[in-house]
């Protein structure tokens, strides 16, 4: 028995039929339902393969995903094959798709001027007694993705790491970027070296086709904004 039911893990199974192998080489977005499930449950039982056992509880749904995630630890462990911790993997894994999804739903504020940017940043950064830099990830509709803090550092200054901008930007799929820090002096001028990294990020931008909009100084009541100014 034990050698009929090590055939049917996946660790068995040809390359090309091998899901993880498949997300690999192929992306995810080339795996069915039912291989996605697979990789979860990771074994199917002595009669039939995880790919195979993840199709047989997903037609017991429809093959609605939905309806899947409604389903509890006791109607998940019915399954021959599905224990405890395989249904708790599921029931997890479906969970976050939900919220993800819930996530892509919520409105996304736009930045359409330098004002709706400092009206996003300002509560964050506006009143430290610290400086700190920020960057906004930006879609193709000028949609907020995310922001970031890239640095915190003291009363005069913060370096900022033009790498970990440009990962961030090309891990999030943004297109462009708002890059931003504080003054806590209440100074609103540029320094040299804000202009000397303004430049610096415009031009690595460039590069990967990510564009820098603006760079804003922010200050608690108050900004500076390098577009207004012509100054990028």
């Amino acid at each position: 028995m034990s050698e009929l039911n090590s055939s049917f893990s996946i660790k068995k199974w040809s390359e090309n039929d091998r899901p993880r192998e498949k997300l690999i080489a192929k992306g995810k977005n080339s795996l069915s339902d039912s291989e996605l499930m697979a990789i979860l449950i990771g074994s199917g039982n002595r009669e039939e393969s995880a790919v195979a056992l993840s199709k047989r509880i997903l037609a017991s749904v429809d093959h609605k995903i939905n309806t899947l995630g409604t389903l509890s630890i006791k109607q998940l462990t019915k399954f021959k094959g599905i224990g405890e911790a395989k249904a708790i993997t599921i029931i997890a894994g479906l969970e976050l798709g939900r919220r993800r999804k819930k996530e892509e739903v919520e409105i996304k504020p736009k930045i359409t001027s330098s004002k709706d940017a400092f009206a996003l940043l300002q509560p964050i950064i506006g009143d430290l007694d610290h400086e700190e830099f920020w960057v906004l990830f930006l879609n193709n509709a000028n949609k907020v993705l995310y922001k970031r803090q890239i640095s915190i550092g003291g009363k005069t200054g913060t370096l900022v790491d033009a790498r970990i901008v440009f990962r961030a930007a090309l891990e999030s799929g943004a297109t462009a970027i708002i890059l931003a820090h504080n003054h806590p002096s209440g100074k609103l001028s540029p320094s040299q070296s804000d202009k000397d990294l303004t430049k610096k990020l415009k031009t690595g931008g460039a590069s990967l086709d990510i564009n820098v909009l603006d760079h804003l100084i922010i200050t608690e009541k108050t900004y500076f904004s390098f577009a207004d100014e012509a100054m990028i």
